[in-house]
């Protein structure tokens, strides 16, 4: 039974669309259409119109012309349908709606200062700023500027605004480093394990990797002295994804290794805003007196926001004319407005303000979720790192299949997060930050659930 509504779509199409939609639903190969005079007859429509619909899905091939026989639909096309559906039901199988996610690096929502930062977002709206222009390629200058006295304070990071480049995001910011540093060696050293993301991007740009194992003190650097490397990738004051820091004795061996090797160091301190029981160590950046040889990366993502995508490149100034030549047709990729309001938040006192609620939120939920965990899973589990960051590292101490530990968890909506520790065990990451903190005590019970069945 076809429906005609009196709207601006025009009859033929009407009914070109309901037969279409028969024949992937409901119709079998081969059946016979009704004829163009007793659809015209029973809908009161002209010839035209059905003839029209059905030239339309004879050419779109859903339909064949058998002469004098009429028309029918195509052999092969509810078959080519039923498959095409069966995969859709397959990948709706597969997209599971996780009530519980301890995604190790996400944010709470009600983390975020969003008065604060509407009110100065509409402050620079309402500001002269010209849309009609390109801005400066290396970011807003007034971030910059505010960046360098930020980490100055924060982590003795030496630098002046000309060597801080705004780029949207970790990956934009190490995809501008590998092209720079693809032009001194095709080789590059990096922690093993090591943040997929960084070796995925290195071996997009083709280089060799010499992967460097992490011990107790962070880089094997023995191993290191051994390599023909002249560039290598760590994460010193909170390794990912053990959190092993760095002592300061190895700090200055490094940087000697990369004196004597005449070879840089990419510096990801990604996260060293958000350690709960000591105060960071200052990078080793820092450390360098002539600041030639350290590259360093920081972002925001970890404390204010990751879906701003604001992170940044603090270059040696002897790199800074190799950039520039590069890189003379890039723009950083965030907003002229967003890197504005982010200047306000800094200069204004509330980056501190904010810092400091953020540590104290997420110091609340790591001790909940180590709280729970000892609860729930008592001797069953060993954390294995804590005390920063985002997410808790938990090492079984019993047997237990971790893949249908996976497994189980996704049947009933919950999503961990393996990683590789120390000789390449594989570990649990169970992250705090997403949750609020009423959440966290009834997430762990739900894992913990999951985690007995697992064993039986």
């Amino acid at each position: 039974m076809y429906k005609f509504e009196q709207n601006s779509t025009p009859l033929y199409i009407q009914l070109y669309e309901q037969i279409k939609d028969e024949i992937k639903t409901k119709l079998k190969d081969g059946t016979k259409l009704p004829s163009i005079r007793k659809l015209s007859t029973e809908y009161n429509l002209s010839k035209t119109t059905v003839q029209t619909a059905y030239n339309q899905l004879y050419a779109e091939g859903y339909i064949e012309s058998k002469k004098n026989s009429g028309y029918f639909v195509c052999k092969d096309i509810i078959q080519d349908f039923q498959i095409n559906l069966n995969n859709q039901k397959d990948e709706k199988i597969l997209k599971v709606d996780y009530k519980i996610d301890f995604f190790p690096a996400h944010l709470a929502k009600s983390s975020f200062p969003k008065q604060t930062w509407l009110k100065l977002y509409n402050k620079v709206i309402k500001s002269d700023i010209n849309y009609g222009a390109y801005f400066d390629k290396q970011g807003d200058l007034d971030l910059r500027i505010e960046i360098s006295k930020y980490l100055l304070s924060s982590r003795a990071v030496l630098s002046n605004s000309e060597q801080i480049i705004i780029t949207s995001g970790f990956s934009d910011s190490l995809f501008i480093i590998s092209s720079i540093l693809k032009k001194f060696s095709n080789n590059i050293a990096i922690e093993s394990p090591c943040y997929n993301v960084a070796r995925k991007i290195f071996e997009i740009s083709d280089f060799k990797i010499e992967d460097i194992p992490i011990n107790s003190d962070g880089l094997e650097l023995n191993l290191l002295e051994k390599t023909a490397c002249k560039a290598l990738y760590i994460t010193p004051s909170h390794q990912f994804p053990t959190g092993v820091t760095m002592p300061i004795s190895n700090r200055i061996k490094l940087l000697n290794w990369a004196k004597n090797s005449d070879a840089f160091i990419i510096e990801d301190d990604y996260d060293s805003e958000l350690s709960y029981h000591n105060r960071p160590i200052p990078s080793i950046q820092g450390l360098e007196n002539n600041n030639n040889r350290i590259i360093y990366l920081g972002t925001f993502s970890k404390t204010l926001s990751p879906a701003l995508r604001i992170s940044y490149i603090v270059l040696p100034n002897q790199l800074l004319n190799l950039y520039h030549q590069t890189f003379d047709f890039r723009f950083s990729g965030v907003s002229i407005d967003i890197q504005k309001t982010l200047t306000l938040f800094l200069k204004d006192g509330h980056w501190e303000k904010h810092l400091r609620k953020i540590r104290n939120i997420n110091r609340k939920k790591h001790d909940l979720m180590k709280e729970a965990l000892k609860e729930f899973l008592k001797d069953e589990i060993k954390i294995i790192r804590e005390g920063s960051g985002l997410n808790l590292l938990i090492k079984p101490l019993v047997n237990i299949d971790l893949d249908k530990l996976d497994k189980l968890c996704k049947q009933k909506g919950v999503k961990i997060y393996f990683k590789e520790f120390f000789d390449l065990e594989k570990v649990i990451a169970l992250g705090f930050g997403g949750f609020e903190e009423f959440e966290i005590k009834d997430a762990i019970k739900k894992f913990s659930e999951i985690w007995f069945q697992s064993k039986s």
